[in-house]
């Protein structure tokens, strides 16, 4: 029994020492809740990947490339917590593939899409034999009879930097470098070494920028760009080639944005909803089970500290849906408390002890209460796995909700009902008796 009571004094210790966390933390801070777009208001982009000219060997590795591109581009808005998924459409998975792109606080969204799409097409291409007086025409275009394609593209660049002087210790002028990935190397290396003597263009966007001669081979992977450029367009291009080209092409699909008032409106809903659940329950729990009821009330308020805690060092990104599943899993938690409750009072009407009524109230009710958390935490790895982001997000939230209820219901009233010691044959046991205690 002593043992009882320490374990359960030390529960309670716990809890509040974690309860204090959780509000010493709210305001900021690294253990801050993490909020999602609709909660914290910002900007939703959905592109469409066009995978139909991708070979399938090649889809899984592509799809990847294109999500690391868009992260490091989402990355340089400098936002906190953005969010880049890959998802595939259809009832089976088996539709469209899409990139869901969250960006709490940036409410600008015309600025969102010009930077995120944003695809500076960097292009190597050697001049055809006979075209080096005519490149371009009258105009200043370039001929599009006059170049060959090389392969060479700004999808092999790994990094790109500013610097002046193009190599030699007089010129001042902005040049932008560009080293080249492993395959990108042994691709410039042997261009360069077969065609030694012939012009190389360098186009971006389209545009020629310029068209050296290939003196030598070059196998250390860096070429120069030059263009007559500025140097703040130099630094502009090669943070542009640094944010990695598109193997993949995109299409917008859909935009939303959402304002910080309305989603600070969603936030102080949602708690509302959740205290006001919490409270009906409470009272429910109080009213109909008596001593149980109160136990089942300090279970739940150790089961909520659990999942903020978590919330803040897991961390999860919290939207409205996510909510929503933290409520629902309150509701279980109460459900398992209930079972246990009624199956105690049937014991103790048989004739059990108090003691021996909690511990066969609780055994028989564990079957049912087995039985449902594993349903309800399959549903939420189907749920994970195979859902959209914000679907994701609820399932994520149910399934530690319901993993933690089971752990609050099971464990925790169990020991703090033990802990008790109550007994029937007590004047307190009698008292719980005649006033319906439930147990």
């Amino acid at each position: 029994m002593f043992a009882l009571r320490y374990v359960a004094t030390l529960i309670l210790i716990v809890a509040v020492a974690l309860g204090i966390f959780v509000y010493k933390t709210q305001n900021g801070g690294r253990f801050a809740f993490k909020l999602g777009l609709d909660l914290s208001g910002g900007t939703e982009l959905t592109y469409n990947a066009d995978t139909s000219k991708v070979p399938p060997a090649q889809l899984s590795d592509s799809l990847s490339t294109l999500q690391s591109v868009i992260e490091r581009r989402v990355n340089a808005f400098g936002v906190g917590e953005p969010v880049v998924a890959l998802e595939q459409g259809g009832a089976l998975g088996n539709g469209v593939y899409r990139l869901v792109i969250e960006l709490p606080g940036v409410t600008n969204v015309n600025d969102a899409i010009s930077r995120i799409g944003q695809t500076p097409l960097l292009e190597f291409k050697l001049v055809k034999s006979g075209y080096e007086a005519s490149t371009t025409d009258a105009l200043g275009n370039p001929n599009p009879a006059a170049f060959e394609d090389t392969g060479l593209t700004g999808a092999y660049i790994s990094s790109a930097q500013l610097q002046f002087g193009n190599g030699s210790a007089v010129s001042t002028e902005p040049v932008v470098v560009v080293n080249f990935n492993s395959q990108g190397t042994a691709l410039f290396s042997k261009i360069t070494d077969a065609d030694v003597g012939r012009e190389l263009a360098i186009f971006l966007d389209g545009n020629l920028l310029s068209v050296p001669v290939i003196q030598q081979k070059i196998d250390n992977g860096a070429a120069i760009i030059s263009g007559n450029f500025t140097a703040q367009q130099a630094k502009d291009l090669a943070s542009s080639l640094n944010l990695g080209a598109l193997p993949v092409p995109i299409q917008l699909a859909s935009s939303q944005t959402i304002g910080p008032t309305l989603g600070a409106n969603t936030l102080q809903q949602g708690l509302i909803a959740g205290l006001v659940g919490f409270v009906v329950l409470s009272l429910f729990m109080l009213l109909w089970y008596r001593l149980p009821g109160l136990i089942a009330i300090i279970s739940l308020s150790i089961y909520l500290i659990l999942m903020l805690v978590l919330f803040k060092l897991i961390p999860v990104v919290l939207t409205a849906a996510g909510i929503g599943a933290f409520i629902l899993s309150v509701g279980l938690a109460v459900d398992a408390n209930i079972l246990i409750a009624e199956r105690m009072k049937e014991e103790l009407q048989g004739g059990s002890g108090a003691n021996v009524a909690i511990r066969d109230g609780f055994s028989r009710a564990w079957g049912a209460i087995r039985d449902s958390n594993i349903a309800h935490v399959i549903a939420a790895v189907i749920l994970f796995w195979i859902g959209t982001s914000i679907i994701r997000g609820f399932a994520l939230v149910f399934g530690l909700g319901v993993l933690i209820s089971l752990l609050s219901a099971v464990t925790i009233s169990r020991t703090f009902l033990l802990a008790l010691g109550v007994k029937t044959d007590t004047p307190l046991g009698r008292f719980l008796m005649r006033s319906g205690l439930r147990l």
